[in-house]
């Protein structure tokens, strides 16, 4: 048996992110469209990667139905003109779908099976608002194995709260409204449009493009998210200002094994460490980056102190807090969602995966004293996933400095 292939991320990117719904610029844009949008200007930003050459294509939806099932990674793959000699396949792990896709991808590259695979994911919350379609089984409520309200998000967020009080709903305000400053000052530096691919959509009004994400509310104050309303209790402390809301988007990202991308003379962004998912109660789902984080650093052989960056998916600015506050890590740590995070970009659940990892590419390559970042995020139903990466662009002098 060979050893382990190194994995790495060599390029990823994204649609920018739209409002879900009516009034949304997606409205009239189909999810697979969206995917093999996102496919295509991959494709065309690494104009070395032979089509024939993409061993497999991992596509994820939380809710697929509709234009977003038929085995998507595979219907994906013929939309965006890669030879019919490549398969692929559709994956569901709700908010971690994209993440998912690499990381079953990556471990096929790490057992030799693949040499370059595309990943990534789509939600069209619009037309497939989260659950549609669905038949829970009763045994769940019946067999109390889950409260009721479980899959409500914003529910499972106020628990949080209620567990523990030092996170106040100040507290989620005020890294909601840094994420929204944080946004505008990536846009500002042009930090976030380097990996956006533009999409034609179709309004009322006639063609247009999308260029940039819809949702940023850069006027945000603390005032203003002071007097939004609580839509999950009466007086509770989750509003629209301080979670992300409900979105459209699509990413996607090519991987290869070390050898491969050396052959065809692609630039590494980022090299896999490991990865992890763990579960806890469903009712409390935001705490799961904190054990599969301990678990990912375990398997990586490292510590929390060693991780230099952050890209933590914002589901609920209580959820971050409760991952840093387990971890001894300020809210305003500046290693944390430099480039800001889903409360105001947004979050198409199984498309944010690669978001996150697009971020942290690209802060690696400003960071050269960093060595090791991660990307993690909460799922539904009570999970989290983390994967720990390695920057290619560390310098030990740097890092001394």
């Amino acid at each position: 048996m060979a050893d382990r292939a190194e994995v790495v991320f060599v390029d990823g990117v994204r649609t920018p992110f739209g409002r879900a719904g009516e009034k949304g610029m997606y409205w009239n844009t189909r999810a697979d469209d969206l995917v093999v949008k996102a496919m295509i200007g991959l494709l065309e930003r690494n104009p070395s990667v032979p089509g024939e050459r993409i061993d497999e294509v991992a596509i994820a939806a939380t809710t697929q139905t509709g234009d977003q099932g038929l085995t998507l990674g595979r219907t994906a793959a013929l939309l965006s003109g890669l030879p019919k000699s490549v398969p692929g396949f559709a994956i569901d792990r709700m908010c971690a779908g994209a993440m998912t896709a690499v990381t079953t991808l990556g471990a096929g590259i790490g057992f030799g099976a693949y040499d370059l695979a595309i990943a990534g994911g789509v939600e069209h919350m619009g037309r497939h608002p989260m659950g549609s379609g669905v038949d829970p089984n009763p045994r769940f409520l019946s067999e109390r194995l889950v409260s009721e309200d479980a899959l409500n998000m914003g529910a499972t967020a106020e628990r949080i709260h209620d567990r523990f009080p030092s996170y106040t709903k100040e507290r989620s305000d005020r890294f909601a409204l840094r994420s929204q400053e944080k946004v505008a000052a990536a846009y500002a530096a042009e930090k976030i449009q380097p990996d956006l691919v533009s999409v034609a959509i179709r309004s009322e009004s006639g063609w247009g493009l999308a260029t940039r994400d819809e949702a940023p509310r850069p006027e945000t104050t603390m005032e203003g998210l002071a007097s939004l309303k609580t839509p999950f209790r009466p007086f509770g402390r989750v509003t629209a200002g301080n979670a992300s809301g409900l979105n459209d988007g699509a990413s996607a990202c090519l991987l290869a094994s070390s050898t491969a991308a050396k052959e065809l003379g692609l630039t590494v962004k980022m090299k896999m460490v490991s990865f992890a998912f763990a579960g806890v109660e469903p009712e409390v789902m935001g705490l799961g980056p904190v054990p599969s984080t301990e678990k990912a650093l375990r398997k990586a052989g490292l510590s929390i102190t060693d991780i230099g960056l952050f890209e933590l998916n914002e589901a609920f600015a209580v959820q971050v807090i409760s991952f840093l506050d387990h971890f001894g890590i300020d809210d305003d740590d500046p290693r944390v969602n430099e480039y800001g995070g889903a409360i105001a970009i947004g979050h198409p659940l199984a498309s944010s995966g690669v978001r996150l990892m697009n971020q942290l590419a690209r802060q690696f390559s400003e960071h050269p004293e960093v060595r090791y970042g991660l990307t993690a995020m909460c799922i539904g139903l009570g999970q989290g996933g983390t994967v720990i990466w390695e920057n290619p662009h560390f310098n030990r002098k740097a890092s001394k400095r």
